[in-house]
């Protein structure tokens, strides 16, 4: 079977690092930016690169860009260069279509002129970074709605030798332990008598108010407050 083709709009950092990464694991990428110079930062970094306004219509039906699996609309600040680049997406019937979005007004209108996926890098780095903040131990944060987020946390030592029984999280705070990492090894259905060991991280899910008083918690616990 032949690996995926993808199109990445806009060489700023998001594109860029998206470009390059894809491009590392082996798949054919073409990078599309109007700055020559950008470009030029990454043409010895994917397979194909071009200096092209991605709102010229015309331009984008030249580079065959409706052969391409997936395009990745990375445009930076310019909301009305991202929704335009993304209408004429759709409308050279690009299968698979991601935006980059700056805020939820952005996101919704991308939604609506029929972006498949619309994601918010800065936010959602925001958002790692402040739980991070808020407890050392939480690894990683993954919203998943308004209202239901996954977070990794490692656990600390108030919660080694104990099982998920003696644990409680469910009762405790509401949230579901969904797995558990130990090592490369990943128990994804864990049992109430799996015993936590030094070093594990859970994997929990649950609502965001739940999962706060949980981060909040366990923070509490490092910091020996607790």
């Amino acid at each position: 079977m032949a690996k995926k083709q993808y199109a990445v709009i806009g060489m700023g950092r998001f594109g860029s690092s998206i470009a390059k990464s894809l491009s590392g694991l082996g798949f054919e990428v073409l990078a599309i930016d109007e700055s020559e110079h950008r470009i030029q930062e990454v043409v010895n970094s994917v397979t194909h690169a071009v200096a092209a306004d991605s709102t010229d219509e015309e331009a984008m039906k030249a580079l065959g860009i409706r052969n391409f699996d997936v395009v990745v609309v990375a445009i930076g600040q310019d909301i009305q260069a991202s929704i335009l680049t993304t209408l004429i997406m759709k409308d050279l019937g690009v299968p698979y279509i991601i935006v980059k979005a700056q805020n939820d007004l952005h996101g919704k209108v991308l939604n609506k002129i029929g972006a498949d996926k619309v994601v918010f890098p800065e936010r959602d780095m925001g958002l790692r970074v402040a739980h991070h903040l808020i407890s050392p131990n939480i690894l990683d944060f993954i919203e998943l709605s308004d209202e239901y987020s996954i977070v990794e946390l490692k656990a600390p030592e108030s919660m080694v030798g104990k099982n998920l029984k003696e644990l409680d999280i469910r009762a405790k705070y509401g949230c579901n332990v969904m797995a558990i990492k130990t090592g490369v090894k990943m128990n994804i259905s864990p049992y109430a008598e799996d015993t936590i060991r030094e070093g594990d991280v859970l994997v929990i899910v649950g609502e965001n108010k739940d999962l706060a008083k949980l981060e909040l918690s366990y923070s509490d616990k490092k910091a020996g407050k607790a």
